[in-house]
């Protein structure tokens, strides 16, 4: 009766249901993450491991040559048949964007538009960099340009910006380094000048002293006044 009481009356199987109800939500998320952990590892999932670094802003004088630098990091090995590398620029104002570079194994340039022959690549992608040179900037080329990488699986990420100021000349803290490196590399030249004539006159004055030295005892033997 007491078997029957817990199992056949809705009292008894309300309290198996009560105890029953945790263990099916414990199965199904666990069957829900392993199902998830599957998709990603499959790669069903989209996998987000790039990242793509700039300088942010560069100044160049008119007329010179500038290198936009970008890296990147990618949490998939890196595969040169794979992975691209995408250079656009977007104007000051309401100019449309244009594409500037491509590379997928080799350089692409640009066949036309205002960069024709004027980009080159300078990036080396085994050593994560996407870098390229602008020759002989213009003040139309003020504005910013893009860098995108892309690695499959790792197709998602952020693009790099480098906002670029073609100036008419050098701004003052340009030139005040440059004066600084000028100054600094004419004082080590002094530096090292002093030192080499200093070390030669400490050996001209040695080898002086040390031929006075050897004549000494020949002038003696050779007079023959002394006794």
């Amino acid at each position: 009766m007491l078997f029957r009481g817990l199992v056949g009356t809705p009292q008894g199987s309300g309290q198996l249901g009560r105890l029953r109800t945790p263990f099916p939500m414990c199965v199904t998320r666990f069957n829900l993450l392993v199902l998830l952990s599957g998709l990603a590892t499959s790669g069903v999932l989209p996998v987000s491991g790039m990242r793509v670094y700039t300088s942010g802003e560069v100044e160049a004088v008119n007329g010179t040559d500038v290198r936009l630098k970008c890296t990147f990091q990618s949490s998939s090995p890196i595969t040169p048949a794979m992975i691209t590398v995408s250079w656009s620029f977007r104007p000051l104002g309401h100019g449309h964007e244009e594409s500037v570079f491509y590379y997928h194994e080799r350089p692409y340039p640009p066949p036309d538009g205002r960069f024709h022959k004027r980009a080159t690549w300078a990036g080396d992608i085994m050593g994560r960099d996407a870098s390229i040179v602008v020759h002989e900037v213009k003040f139309t080329y003020n504005g910013t340009f893009s860098c995108q990488v892309k690695n499959p699986p790792d197709v998602h990420g952020n693009a790099g910006e480098v906002k670029l100021n073609v100036v008419t000349t050098a701004s003052f803290s340009e030139i005040v380094i440059l004066a600084a490196a000028i100054g600094g590399a004419i004082m080590l030249m002094v530096i090292f000048l002093v030192i080499i004539m200093s070390i030669r006159r400490c050996r001209y004055k040695r080898q002086e002293e040390e031929e006075g030295v050897e004549e000494l005892p020949r002038r003696e033997r050779k007079d023959p006044t002394v006794w």
